[in-house]
């Protein structure tokens, strides 16, 4: 559970502002080479641009187009580690391009697309690319519009469908190598001495109460906020992030499949399965202010049933269950669109760069590459503090990426039925047996949180008392991920406080923000 009071107890060889992917791959990498590691997130962990991603592994097929080889030869090289550190988690995901009426310049730009693609992850576990003939598209899709369809180009990338237990993940592996977490907490201002940063202000938002939290280096991994929180210690007065806003949307089923079409603006569009329903997006527009306050507007969503309904009209893309936006942080070069920023990061020593030692901050990145950017940041800090001890990220699964095929009999055998085991094991992965121990212990935890839900009550106890999860919105969102069901978990969400002792006016609270996400009804173009 959270312990505001043990940021107070010493001096911590690192402190990490933001809990996203980022922030906790640092956290978790840091502790595992032994230091000792503070690492604070001013709302919850994966509450930010994390969880507003298109939640996929991949190498960025369309940054090919802008030449950013380096860029897609690493993410490939990530995914292949997700592959096989959280398989759990990360799933191969076969994604269908479809072509239509394509000119001689276009297939071909296409078909060395998918060649290079292959070539750029030659030592990769995943089917090699193929070319899918018109008519077994339409078998395999019935969905799709045939006018003018050629047929499609399959190639396989990953799907990581709950993001925030990957985040969840990280932190809980970093606290097993003793390191302190505490979300819901913000960094109000740096502790400075001289020209140093020594340790951060921080604000628990749930009591008010400040708590100076002290370390011999700082990591500010604070995605899309970076230039909030980094006044005052950057000479530069140019903002280092240039923030785009992307929107995505939550339908009903819509394909069979993953797609990935090219709009008429040029602009790539995902249609994918995600937990029964469909995921559209996304757009890539520029943004000012405070990424919490992104939006979906009328015009995304517009924009995207749109784009989306262009080969799957028949579908029910206009039945939008709800919309999330979330901002990306990229490396602010300036002379470019919005969607043709490029994807690059930066690890900055403001030290070397702006004369203040005692912090670094990851400028930029991609989900897909957290783990190898966090290592880059450690390495940074680690050299900087004198440990040598080797990253081990690369090689040493997530907490929930066990062995679990005995999992399975053993939830039976406590009584759980078929359907709350596979929900466990989906989520969970091999985690799955810190809940049945709990079970086994109060076996009145192996009910289900409501009728005709496979989501069973030692989830929400273990999301409080094992993963840190303090508010409704942490159980329902980030912990058990019940409320990214199109339903928002709403008929769940009663039991689900009274079960982790939460009052009626959270319930109340909770309601109103899911309300807030509704979009505005559109109608497919004609």
């Amino acid at each position: 559970m959270r312990d505001p009071k043990a940021l107070e107890t010493r001096v911590f060889d690192v402190l990490v502002v933001g809990g996203g992917a980022m922030g906790a791959g640092v956290a978790r990498d840091a502790a595992l080479r032994g230091l000792s590691v503070a690492v604070v997130e001013q709302d919850d962990f994966a509450e930010g641009t994390t969880s507003r991603s298109t939640r996929l592994i991949h190498g960025g097929l369309r940054y090919l187009a802008q030449r950013e080889f380096g860029l897609v030869r690493e993410n490939l090289r990530e995914r292949e580690i997700l592959l096989r550190t959280a398989p759990h988690l990360v799933r191969p995901l076969p994604v269908y391009v479809p072509l239509y009426r394509p000119s001689v310049r276009e297939r071909a730009r296409m078909r060395a697309g998918m060649l290079l693609y292959d070539l750029l992850s030659r030592r990769k576990s995943l089917p090699r690319r193929s070319w899918v003939p018109r008519e077994r598209l339409l078998a395999l899709e019935p969905g799709i519009a045939a006018d003018g369809l050629r047929g499609a180009w399959r190639f396989y990338d990953a799907q990581c469908a709950l993001v925030e237990r990957l985040v969840v993940e990280n932190v809980v592996d970093a606290k097993r190598s003793g390191a302190i977490a505490l979300n819901h907490a913000k960094a109000i201002r740096w502790l400075r001495e001289g020209d140093a940063v020594v340790g951060a202000e921080v604000r628990d938002e749930l009591s008010g109460r400040s708590i100076r939290v002290r370390a011999s280096a700082t990591v500010n991994a604070t995605g899309a906020w970076l230039d909030l929180t980094n006044r005052g210690i950057r000479r530069e007065t140019r903002p280092a992030l240039r923030l785009t806003k992307g929107v995505h949307l939550v339908t009903p089923p819509a394909t069979r499949h993953a797609f990935l079409h090219f709009h008429t603006d040029g602009r790539p569009i995902f249609v994918l399965p995600w937990l029964g329903s469909s995921l559209v997006g996304t757009t890539d527009t520029d943004f000012d202010g405070d990424p919490s306050d992104a939006r979906a507007s009328e015009a995304d969503v517009r924009y995207l049933v749109g784009a989306a309904a262009g080969i799957f009209a028949g579908a029910p893309l206009a039945d939008v269950a709800y919309a999330y936006a979330g901002v990306r942080a990229l490396v602010n070069l300036g002379g470019v669109k919005a969607d043709e920023v490029p994807r690059e990061h930066e690890i900055r020593d403001h030290g070397e760069t702006d004369g203040v030692a005692g912090i670094v901050s990851i400028v930029g990145g991609k989900l897909t590459a957290y783990r190898g950017i966090a290592q880059e940041a450690v390495d940074v800090v680690a050299k900087r503090l004198g440990n040598r001890a080797r990253c081990v990220t690369k090689t040493r699964p997530l907490p929930g990426a066990g062995a679990s095929q005995d999992l399975r009999e053993e939830g039976l055998e406590l009584g759980l039925a078929a359907d709350q085991v596979d929900r466990l094991l989906s989520v969970y992965g091999s985690m799955t047996r810190d809940l049945l121990a709990r079970i086994e212990g109060e076996p009145s935890l192996r009910l289900r949180v409501a009728p005709g839900s496979a989501a069973t009550r030692v989830e929400v106890v273990h999301a409080i008392e094992s993963e840190d999860a303090a508010t409704l919105p942490d159980v329902l969102l980030r912990r058990t991920c019940l409320g990214l069901a199109r339903d928002r978990a709403l008929p769940l969400a009663r039991a689900v406080a009274e079960l982790g002792g939460f009052h009626g006016d959270e319930v109340d609270a909770y309601c109103a923000a899911v309300n807030a996400q509704q979009p505005i009804a559109v109608s497919v173009p004609a």
